[in-house]
């Protein structure tokens, strides 16, 4: 089992950044692949970005793509969402998660290959 808990999230106008972080407690996490979802107010949860348990392989969806960036930091039990010239409709509550299985190549981009979740973190970009 691993626990998560997001930071970082806040109020930014448009085209500033954000870093999010989510940290892990138990020593599976880096075993595990990572993804960041979000869910914007009355639309379903979304996949934005996933990295493999070795940081070696990340995945964004297209919207974010040039912008965001995903990390993580084994030894620190942390994974990282970096999110530069933000826009308003990125707006959402943003959830970090860890896979249900170990030592996936290929981190998955859906939610149900994810079993540990955060809490989640508010971002809110002003136009």
């Amino acid at each position: 089992q691993v626990q998560l808990v997001e930071s970082g999230g806040g109020l930014v106008q448009a085209g500033g950044s954000l870093r999010l972080s989510c940290a892990a407690s138990g020593r599976t996490f880096s075993k595990c692949a990572m993804a960041w979802f979000r869910q914007a107010p009355g639309k379903e949860r979304e996949f934005v970005a996933a990295i493999n348990w070795a940081g070696s392989s990340t995945y964004y969806t297209d919207s974010v793509k040039g912008r965001f960036t995903i990390s993580r930091d084994n030894p620190k039990n942390t994974v990282y969402l970096q999110m530069n010239s933000l826009k308003p409709e990125d707006t959402a509550v943003y959830y970090c998660a860890a896979d249900r299985l170990y030592y996936r190549a290929v981190a998955p981009t859906t939610d149900y290959e994810y079993e540990n979740w955060g809490q989640g973190t508010q971002v809110t970009v002003s136009s």
